[in-house]
């Protein structure tokens, strides 16, 4: 899994660029109370820098963030400034928590950087058997196998911006099922322009495979959403989110 080294650096000009996070956190409010679930402690794992962490801390959420970056996380905590935030800097299949909580997120691509199925499986197993409340839900989403597939697939994507210029060049291994990325960065520090490179994997899961992983970690109810919404998930989606309990 990648670090996001230099990365961390310019992450929440790119993402907040592509994603309403806000939306994200009042969809998932509204997920909570569709399921009859008032969780006080949240978990948000493959926190990066705090984009769904802060926003439901700042609705009264008591909010822990787990990543496996700490530059991320050093980034999250200088933007949590006065809100009572826990970061811890572990790897998503050795979480280890203080004690149990109400809800546990993922979101934005976090399931899609556990590359094998094996720790997925200790992941979603250590969630529900240690650390999730018994009435507790757990909600995640990915990136589905179709978008990896098809619309990333083995494409490259140019993107000129307000000093930030990148490539972003594509391969998807079919065999292993892995969408291997390599990002070149040119980033403008005063006159002069910043190089360095990023090389991501995610790995394509279908709805059935992650069912399957999670009800054998133990998760009895199983709900699947296209993105942003509370309709079924359509053949070409690109984003479907998860609500386990």
């Amino acid at each position: 899994m990648n670090s996001y080294r230099d990365f961390a650096r310019i992450y929440d000009s790119l993402m907040h660029r592509d994603v309403d996070y806000e939306k994200w956190a009042d969809y998932i409010e509204n997920l909570f109370d569709m399921y009859s679930v008032n969780p006080h402690l949240v978990c948000d794992v493959a926190c990066g820098t705090g984009n769904m962490t802060i926003p439901l801390a700042k609705r009264g959420y008591d909010m822990t963030g787990v990543d496996i970056s700490e530059d991320m996380l050093n980034i999250a905590r200088s933007k949590s400034e006065g809100l009572d935030i826990l970061y811890l800097n572990q790897s998503m299949a050795d979480i280890d928590l203080y004690g149990t909580m109400g809800a546990f997120l993922c979101m934005i691509d976090g399931i899609n950087y556990v590359l094998t199925p094996k720790s997925l499986l200790k992941f979603f197993t250590r969630i529900k058997t240690c650390f999730m409340d018994n009435d507790g839900i757990f909600i995640f989403d990915i990136s589905t196998e179709y978008k990896l597939r098809n619309v990333i697939g083995s494409e490259t994507f140019v993107h000129c911006g307000n000093n930030i210029f990148y490539t972003w060049q594509n391969r998807f291994i079919e065999k292993r099922r892995i969408s291997d990325m390599f990002l070149t960065f040119f980033v403008k520090r005063g006159k002069l322009y910043e190089r360095f490179e990023e090389r991501h994997l995610q790995r394509a899961y279908s709805a059935d495979e992650l069912t399957y992983l999670l009800k054998k970690a133990g998760f009895a109810k199983i709900d699947i959403y296209d993105e942003l919404s509370f309709s079924a998930p359509a053949p070409d989606s690109s984003r479907i989110v998860f609500v386990c309990r």
